[in-house]
């Protein structure tokens, strides 16, 4: 299981890139790269990390669910991901 300061640190990072998206977008589209550089380095989209929603795992990510691949197997035995099953044949 991932700190609580490292899910949290994940999170204000997700803020921060909501909160300058726009204004990122309008730089770029402008050239004016040396503003664009001034803007706080968390601002960054690239700087985010899928976690798992559950563990806060970083690792095993599965884009389709937001959870890390142990917890799926976990979650998906116990029928509680509705349709999926486990495959048999």
């Amino acid at each position: 299981m991932a700190k609580e300061s490292m899910k949290a640190r994940e999170v204000k990072r997700a803020k921060l890139v909501a909160k300058y998206a726009e204004k990122r977008a309008r730089l770029k589209e402008e050239g004016d790269y040396v503003a664009l550089q001034k803007l706080p380095k968390n601002a960054s989209p690239v700087r985010m990390h899928n976690r798992c929603k559950i563990t806060g795992r970083p690792k095993g990510y599965m884009r389709q669910f937001g959870l890390s691949r142990i917890q799926f197997r976990e979650m998906a035995s116990a029928g509680l991901i509705p349709g999926v099953k486990k495959a048999s044949w």
